[in-house]
């Protein structure tokens, strides 16, 4: 069996060249939480109207949690979404595994 060796700088380390790292990263949390809450909300059978209701909240600050794409939602927000659904956020700081 022939080893493998790597050849060339790791994808992380082209993003931060490119000087995308960070917006890379928080692009993939968006979509994955944006992701979770739409799958939650549909193995639950709740509306995006109901939703928001039970937020209390907007229609519109929904779409914006909702969206994979819009990143001003706010910490309250996603809270609020998590309770509906049952569950709770974790946030943690964590070394991010690259030389400062």
């Amino acid at each position: 069996m022939l080893k493998k060796h790597h050849v060339g700088q790791s994808f992380d380390d082209f993003l931060q060249e490119e000087g995308i790292y960070e917006q890379v990263q928080l692009n993939a949390l968006k979509k994955n939480l944006a992701h979770q809450l739409k799958t939650m909300m549909e193995e639950q059978g709740i509306r995006k109207t109901e939703m928001a209701t039970r937020m209390k909240t907007s229609r519109s600050a929904l779409e914006r949690l909702l969206n994979e794409e819009a990143h001003n939602v706010t910490i309250a927000t996603i809270s609020k979404a998590a309770a509906v659904l049952g569950k709770r956020i974790e946030m943690a700081l964590v070394n991010s595994g690259r030389d400062t």
